[in-house]
């Protein structure tokens, strides 16, 4: 199946509604909730077994993804504020918790979830500039100089990655509880 051409319109979202979905280690999907499916327009049979990029927007900058990998990989959650791309070709913009499923048995990581909320508007702006410049470093010099360029933008902040989206997706209060509600719903740390 092949992404849909983007088109400059957001698809409407739910501030009260999640979105949640679970990937194998490699990224495919294995499961996602009546939402995820409603937002991106697909039907389950056309994304269970699919790698997830295929909702990925070509305006996400590579650096993010790299990071969440990484971070995934070495067991660790991450937030992460995300532009996807529906079927139809518009947008949507979430704020989503990662987290690692680990085997109960070898304690090896089994799968990926993922937790989404629409994204506040605050957050989107502030990361939008941010993403931007990141895009328009990785066409000039590759991931490895927008990474160095977000690793810069950073230190400039004093801030970590986690500090940093934390400020701008006001990770606390009512926030905070729901992502941690999920996880626990659903078994997640």
């Amino acid at each position: 199946m092949q992404q849909p051409t983007p088109i400059d319109e957001p698809v409407k979202m739910d501030k009260y509604k999640y979105i949640m979905s679970r990937t194998d280690i490699k990224g495919n999907i294995e499961f996602g909730n009546d939402y995820f499916f409603e937002i991106s327009g697909y039907a389950p049979n056309e994304l269970i077994g699919r790698s997830h990029n295929l909702i990925r927007h070509p305006d996400m900058p590579k650096v993010i993804f790299k990071l969440m990998w990484e971070r995934l990989k070495q067991g660790k959650n991450i937030f992460a504020v995300v532009k996807n791309l529906s079927k139809d070709g518009r947008y949507y913009w979430v704020t989503t918790k990662f987290e690692i499923k680990k085997d109960s048995l070898d304690s090896s990581i089994k799968s990926y979830m993922a937790y989404r909320q629409a994204a506040k508007p605050q957050a989107i702006s502030a990361i939008s500039k941010l993403y931007n410049e990141l895009l328009d470093i990785e066409k000039s010099g590759g991931v490895e100089a927008s990474e160095k360029y977000l690793s810069g933008y950073l230190d400039s902040k004093r801030q970590t990655y986690d500090e940093f989206i934390d400020d701008i997706i006001g990770n606390r209060g009512a926030f905070k509880v729901f992502f941690a509600t999920m996880a626990k719903m659903f078994g997640g740390k």
